[in-house]
């Protein structure tokens, strides 16, 4: 299909029963593509025989590249930064490596880059799993697309092709607290989705529980939005609007019916109501001040332990 040389980045942790399934069916897909290719794990501090498999792995095939974590650096973004870093193709494909994502989508990926697009995303048209994770997922991207100043793909994953110079373009990124689709979005240039259905793992656990979820949907939410800041000064207005109509209304009745003040429980409830609201406002404008703290202190988005198959050496992101 092309001569050119393609990187593939597949984030990993505790993964040791897909480890070997993904890279055959890979290995079977760019039979097909190219033969100048390269595979890139990122190990996430594993504490299963993963880190064995990898070694072993590595030793048979030179085009497969593994990079070890010194600790869990959280998510799969930075699995991504870091291949995405190392990677030397002219194309980076992401792909998760719980094998949900099908590696044979690859194929319509590059003859879409083939033919000109620079970006191509999986689109999760139907996805198995809780039903629980299914509300969710389609919530999250339904409210993002609301408030976020990005025009992120409805139920678009990390699953994607990128051209060279959109993979150059992030790893130039300084942001540390990282949403990389969000970012592959921000690049911009020729992009378009592939619809297909993500399947549920086949082996393995998923290593996400519900606070990993809402943290990760808090780094959308507020890496490509202001809404939540403009949300407090609309509820400033608003409660402005309604102490002085309040105002208004109690200085008509005393002229119109004078009576000795009442309504303790009122002033209470008025109270809490707006002590609630100064609350959420000093939780929203936390919320970005933690992310400015973060990015201040400039410390490497991740520690690289070992690299496996580099002829570069080791180094910190």
């Amino acid at each position: 299909m092309t001569d050119k040389k393609i990187s593939v980045v597949i984030p990993c942790r505790n993964e040791e029963a897909n480890i070997l399934p993904m890279y055959e069916r890979l290995v079977k897909v760019f039979f097909e593509i190219t033969a100048d290719y390269e595979f890139i794990y990122t190990d996430n501090a594993s504490t299963d025989n993963s880190e064995k498999i990898f070694r072993d792995l590595a030793a048979k095939d030179q085009r497969v590249k593994v990079i070890f974590f010194s600790r869990n650096f959280g998510t799969s973004d930075h699995g991504y930064t870091a291949g995405t870093e190392l990677a030397a193709g002219e194309a980076v494909v992401w792909i998760d490596g719980d094998i949900q994502d099908p590696p044979e989508m690859i194929r319509q990926f590059v003859e879409k880059w083939l033919a000109g697009f620079d970006v191509i995303y999986g689109i999760r048209k139907k996805r198995q799993g809780s039903l629980f994770l299914r509300v969710s997922y389609n919530l999250f991207y339904r409210i993002y697309k609301k408030i976020s100043y990005l025009e992120v793909p409805e139920n678009a994953g990390d699953f994607c092709l990128m051209d060279r110079k959109v993979a150059d373009i992030i790893n130039q990124m300084p942001e540390r607290d990282r949403f990389v689709r969000g970012l592959r979005t921000w690049v911009g240039f020729n992009q378009t989705g592939i619809e297909y259905t993500r399947l549920d793992r086949s082996a393995g656990k998923s290593k996400i529980n519900i606070w990993r979820y809402i943290w990760s949907a808090k780094k959308g939410f507020f890496s490509f939005s202001y809404a939540p800041l403009e949300l407090i000064s609309y509820l400033a207005s608003f409660v402005t609007l309604i102490a002085a109509l309040g105002i208004i209304f109690f200085i008509g009745l005393y002229f119109v019916y004078p009576v000795r003040a009442r309504g303790v429980m009122t002033i209470i409830v008025l109270v809490l109501f707006l002590g609630s609201i100064q609350l959420m406002a000093l939780s929203i404008i936390g919320e970005y001040l933690g992310r400015i703290f973060e990015e201040v202190k400039q410390r490497p988005k991740y520690v690289i332990r070992e690299i496996l198959n580099n002829k570069i050496g080791n180094k910190s992101g």
